[in-house]
């Protein structure tokens, strides 16, 4: 019996929440549901995400959460960013998989790839100064005059500054995670991906603990001078798993864009920084049909958090209407991070069959989004149950 928190959010998370239990449940793997209430109501009452929510998501050191509306330009920030934070969630995996029957122009490529992305630094990490701002004049001032080749040319009361903190901690840390997730899998490479052409010490250092990570886990070089000059993370040296048969590889950020648009089945788990990864996650799940099919987590070392990565679209909130793959996807990554490996396959199987067979799927996966023949939330959920049972 594992213990599990269940977020069901708002908007469309109670109803897709609802649909994935129903899945997870059907596997036979027994959870013991805690279900927290967090959606905006909740938040809007509280002024934050409720202790009791924390204190459940610690205890049990793992989490089903549904979408939860975030207002755009007022209120509190976003729960997504305020959970990965406050936990010390600091990985963030999103798989991106074809699924026969699901409209995508790659529909003929059979596409696999797990995205991988840092969660705690980069720009996201929130170093902002706003211009005008006199502590943005005084930062400006000091920059320039440490910066003698590069400086700040613009006035302070026109210019923003943001600060991209990059450690060799924390991309030491993501790396392992990406290596460990890779031989943990049996996947086939590991891209790492930044800019280092033009940001020499933040995207350079990147680079460096990447390839001192693969040289520790005795991954293969895609380029052998890679390796040049660089040394075993000695702290991995001996402590991680066998990567003989991973191929590491590097792509700068905006030639990854275009390789992925190009030939997106020769890429397997990509690893990059908070930033670049935002963008490519989304790249990606278009690459497979859009959101909809696209589940994610966010793990750290004393919990991890699954969730589908759309929003909460209030517009169809109580109409059993939306798709509930991504959540249920996000409930089979679940499954997988409890050990439960054969249940969760069983899981993706019956997800497969199902939008394979296009008969028993919402709207948004049929031929044209006014087809008739379109179940429910609760129905597609259903049909998969029914196809775990059959097997």
């Amino acid at each position: 019996m594992y213990n599990v928190t269940l977020i069901p959010g708002d908007g469309v998370g109670p109803e897709i929440t609802e649909a994935t239990k129903k899945c997870i449940d059907a596997t036979g793997v027994k959870i013991d549901w805690d279900l927290q209430e967090c959606g905006i109501e909740v938040i809007e009452k509280e002024g934050s995400v409720p202790d009791h929510v924390m204190d459940s998501i610690r205890k049990n050191g793992i989490a089903l959460k549904a979408p939860i509306t975030t207002p755009i330009g007022k209120g509190f920030r976003s729960v997504n960013v305020f959970l990965r934070q406050e936990l010390g969630l600091y990985a963030c995996v999103r798989p991106c998989k074809t699924y026969k029957g699901v409209r995508t122009y790659y529909e003929h490529v059979d596409l696999d790839m797990v995205l991988i992305r840092e969660n705690t630094e980069d720009l996201y990490a929130g170093v902002e100064f706003q211009a005008g701002a006199e502590q943005t004049a005084e930062l400006i001032k000091t920059i320039n005059e440490f910066s003698a080749e590069r400086k700040i040319n613009t006035t302070p009361q026109t210019t923003g500054v943001s600060i991209k903190p990059i450690s060799y901690e924390g991309t030491r840390r993501i790396a392992d995670f990406a290596f460990d997730y890779a031989v943990k899998q049996e996947r086939k490479s590991v891209t790492s991906i930044c800019k280092a052409n033009i940001m020499k010490y933040t995207d350079g250092l990147w680079y460096d603990e990447t390839r001192a990570v693969a040289l520790a886990y005795g991954a293969k070089f895609e380029w052998e001078d890679l390796a040049e000059g660089i040394s075993p993370d000695a702290e991995l040296v001996g402590k991680v798993g066998d990567a003989s048969n991973l191929t590491y590889m590097e792509r700068l950020i905006d030639n990854m864009c275009m390789q992925l648009v190009q030939k997106p089945e020769q890429y397997d788990v990509m690893v990059t920084q908070n930033l670049y990864g935002d963008i490519l996650s989304d790249l990606c799940a278009g690459l497979v049909g859009g959101l909809g099919v696209a589940p994610g987590a966010n793990i750290g070392t004393e919990a991890a958090i699954f969730e589908a990565t759309h929003g909460s679209a209030p517009k169809y909130k109580g109409q059993n209407k939306v798709n509930p793959v991504a959540l249920i996807l996000s409930g089979k990554m679940l499954l997988d991070h409890l050990g439960e490996r054969e249940a969760a396959a069983k899981l993706d199987r019956a997800i497969a069959a199902v939008i394979e067979e296009g008969k028993d799927v919402t709207y948004d996966m049929k031929p044209t989004r006014t087809d008739p023949t379109a179940v429910g939330t609760q129905e597609m959920a259903e049909a998969i149950c029914k196809k775990m049972q059959a097997e």
